[in-house]
């Protein structure tokens, strides 16, 4: 059995999350975002915060997955940031002048920095400690197709 493309971290903090996102978002794996982000809003989370440094790749599916839950979060009174795009994710914005929408990215001048090494999020940049435990590492097949 292969193992899965993308795996997902959630930390929870009473309204808040951080969402940590490792491998490639595509249209393979965009529904396992998709669900994740509405998972968040179903538990009452308001504000969420993407963890994208150790993505590999992501495409539109990708993209287009994080557009509707920023419009969803939005609705819903909240607000949903994206932090440390990987290049793909970050030229696709560029190119569609969806920034606006996903609050997180800073405004892209000129070519996206080069990502070398893992930045973490810094105390200071998640105002809000989280303290649960992870909810590990999913997969639609070992989810049953729900994270």
């Amino acid at each position: 059995m292969p193992l899965p493309r993308l795996t997902i971290y959630r930390h929870d903090s009473e309204s808040r999350a951080l969402i940590t996102l490792a491998g490639e978002i595509d249209l393979e794996t965009a529904p396992l975002v998709r669900e994740t982000l509405k998972r968040c809003l179903r538990d009452g989370i308001r504000t969420v915060d993407i963890d994208l440094t150790p993505v590999s790749f992501c495409d539109c599916s990708g993209l287009n997955a994080f557009l509707e839950a920023s419009q969803h979060t939005t609705t819903a009174g909240g607000a949903l940031q994206l932090h440390y795009p990987p290049p793909t994710l970050a030229r696709l914005v560029e190119l569609t002048g969806s920034g606006f929408l996903l609050r997180g990215l800073p405004a892209l001048q000129g070519p996206p920095p080069r990502r070398e090494g893992i930045v973490a999020i810094t105390p200071a940049q998640l105002p809000a400690p989280l303290h649960s435990a992870p909810h590990g590492p999913a997969s639609a097949a070992a989810t049953g197709g729900v994270l």
